[in-house]
This record gives C-alpha cells, sequence and structure tokens, in this order.
C-alpha cells in the first residue's frame, strides 16, 4: 500500500468543505460563547481558567504519547514561565518542566512565523536530558519510522513516515506551506479548523523527529488555530484526543491512504469542537464555583468550607457519589457526631441538598444543573 507522501499528487491535499458547515459553523458559535463568557470574567478567573487549560493539555498530550507527568511540577512550571508566581516554585520531573515550558512558549509566540530553528527549539525544551534523543535536529537514522500505538507487545503500526533522508526537504516545504497559509499569506486558508487539521496531519505525516512528533504536532495544530483566529485559542485539544485515542490514531492511519482529506478534516474539526464545548462546560463551573462560594462563604465554618472547596474540584462532571458523613470524616479528620452535624447545617442553609435516608444518605451541592 502506497502511503499519502508516496502519491504523485504529494503534498497537494484535495478536501470538499461542503459536507461540514455544520461543524464550522459550531466552531465559530463556540468561539464566540468563550469569548462573551471570558469577556465577562474578573481577571483572577481568566488566569484560573488559563493555568487550568494550559495544565491540562501539558498533561494529556504526554499521556497519549504513554508519559505520566506530576500534576503539581507541570502547574509550578507553567505559573512560573506565565510570570505570575510570587517566586520560582521548585520543580522535580525534568519531564513536566518541559512540556509545560512548551504549552507556553508555544503559546506566547503563536502569531509569528513558525522557522526550522523554532521548531529545533521547541524539539530541546520538550525533551529536556534527554539522552536517547537527538533533541534539535530532524532525524537522521536510515531505520523506518514508523508510528505506532498501543502497550509494549500490543503495538498496533498506522503508518511509516517518508525516510529520513528526505526530511529536510520536507519540513522546508511544510514550513512555507505553513505560513503561506497563515492570515495575510498567498495562500491564506480563512477556516482556522481546517488549517489546523491539515497543519497538524502534514506535520504528522512526515515525522520529522526522533522523539516528540505527537506532541510537538498538536502544538502547531493549536499555533494554526490561534494565529488565524488571531488571538491564543483558549481549549485543550490534547484533552479530547486522549480521550478517544483510538479514534484518534485511526484517523490517521485512514487519512495516510488517499490525498483526499476530507475525512480527516471532519474529524479533527469536530474533535476541535467538542474542545471548545468542554472548555465553555469548566468556564461556565468556574463562574458558578465562584458565586456559590462567594454566596456561603460568611456562613462555613473551617471544616464546612473545606468540605464545600473538595466537592468543587472535579469541576462540571460533580463530586462522584456526593458527600457522606463517612467521606465527610475523612476529609476533616472528626467525629461521626461532629459531620452529622456539619451536614445537617450545610442542608438547612441549603449549601447541599441531601438525598436517601438514614446510613444511605448523601449530599449534592445546591448548584443548579445546566
Amino acid at each position: 500500500m502506497a502511503y499519502i507522501w508516496q502519491h504523485p499528487e504529494w503534498p497537494e491535499f484535495r478536501y470538499e468543505l461542503t459536507g461540514i458547515e455544520d461543524i464550522l459553523f459550531s466552531f465559530a458559535e463556540e468561539t464566540g460563547h468563550i469569548s462573551g463568557i471570558l469577556k465577562g470574567t474578573p481577571n483572577a478567573l481568566q488566569i484560573e481558567t488559563l493555568i487550568n487549560t494550559l495544565v491540562a493539555e501539558a498533561i494529556k498530550t504526554s499521556e497519549i504519547e504513554g508519559e505520566f507527568l506530576s500534576r503539581q511540577d507541570v502547574v509550578s512550571s507553567i505559573r512560573n514561565n506565565l510570570g505570575i508566581a510570587q517566586k520560582p516554585e521548585p520543580i522535580k520531573d525534568r519531564k513536566a518542566q518541559g512540556a509545560a515550558e512548551l504549552i507556553v512558549t508555544a503559546r506566547n509566540s503563536y502569531a509569528e512565523p513558525l522557522t526550522e530553528a523554532m521548531l529545533f527549539s521547541w524539539h530541546r525544551t520538550l525533551l529536556k536530558d534527554s539522552k536517547a534523543v537527538n533533541a534539535g535536529a530532524w532525524r537522521k537514522d536510515s531505520a523506518p519510522m514508523q508510528v505506532v500505538s498501543g502497550s509494549i507487545g500490543k503495538e498496533k503500526v498506522h503508518f511509516e513516515a517518508p525516510p529520513s533522508e528526505r526530511v529536510p526537504t520536507e519540513m522546508a516545504r511544510f514550513i512555507e506551506w505553513f505560513n503561506a497559509t497563515a492570515p495575510g499569506g498567498p495562500e491564506e486558508i480563512t477556516k482556522a479548523p481546517v488549517r489546523s487539521a491539515i497543519a497538524h496531519l502534514y506535520f504528522e505525516t512526515v515525522h520529522p523527529f526522533d522523539d516528540g512528533n505527537g506532541r510537538i504536532g498538536r502544538v502547531i495544530a493549536e499555533k494554526a488555530l490561534s494565529q488565524t483566529l488571531g488571538r491564543p485559542v483558549m481549549l485543550s485539544l490534547s484533552r479530547k484526543i486522549e480521550a478517544e485515542r483510538k479514534k484518534y490514531y485511526q484517523a490517521l492511519e485512514t487519512a495516510q491512504k488517499d490525498n483526499d482529506i476530507t475525512a480527516w478534516i471532519r474529524y479533527f474539526a469536530q474533535t476541535i469542537v467538542d474542545a471548545q464545548i468542554e472548555t465553555r462546560k469548566i468556564l461556565d463551573f468556574t463562574l458558578q464555583k465562584t458565586r456559590f462560594l462567594d454566596r456561603f462563604k460568611e456562613l462555613l465554618n473551617e471544616r464546612e468550607t473545606k468540605v464545600v472547596r473538595k466537592m468543587l474540584e472535579p469541576g462540571p462532571d460533580g463530586f462522584e457519589g456526593g458527600m457522606t458523613a463517612k467521606k465527610y470524616m475523612s476529609i476533616t479528620k472528626t467525629s461521626k457526631a461532629t459531620a452529622t452535624r456539619d451536614l445537617q447545617h450545610l442542608a438547612e442553609i441549603q449549601c447541599l441538598v441531601p438525598s436517601g435516608g438514614g446510613r444511605s444518605t448523601s449530599y449534592r451541592l445546591s448548584i443548579p444543573e445546566n
């Protein structure tokens, strides 16, 4: 079977947008919704949302590649790189530091043209202290570069990238295409999800580095979105991709078979919209959470405040199983009598809503469901 890069048309992609107008409309609609919410959100909450979004992106883009980072080190690194930490926070996990630094650096430079030097710098940032990879250089190994997924012993090969001797030429052509399709470029692509989808597929097909191609490819996808929108995009694309990893690799594999990439664009554009919807829900919940805490903060004791904050942590999907006296005792390190009394008080002031009865009584927050 010939791969897409072996076709005579490569890298001239063909696609038809008449079947995805609904997705493009949803993208524009969600972009407007998120912008509207952010405009009405206090600056502190905007920063909180930005940090949470960047943390999710750094963690999930690594999980797709089978790497699990220290969340606390990712948070600290992002805060350091955004310049909002009062003093530099210590970081032990160098991989977490590299992933976080890459996400912030790429976001801050979204408007700049893509260059070979930029890609090499990103690669060195991501693979800090890696002894097994030649960081900041195109791959040179003569062995075939295969794109695989799955655990060791159960790997699935999805496609093979061009041989390493072709990489410098292919990447010079990719960088030229990326900049030409940017706003104001001679081949401008005005639909942000379309340009993002093509950019990601194009880069992943070439697979120019020994390691880190998936993570840098997703940064490129978000850079394309941000450039075309004219501002840094507020979403975590990797969080959506990681949630349906098999679907992502299957779509990549299918897209390698033909220069008609309509199906790939539909898949990737829908993934972008799904990521936007998730971001909007998180933004809505963040605002609800703040209003909820402001409403009750003068009525709660220290234990109750701790429990309510704990219940608010999981986000819009809620605190699994509700709050019980047993959970309350565990969180606050208090007696059953005190836990029961506090929970009754929280129900009386309508902070929590009880359900069930007796030993089966559980409580949920009185935040209205959307």
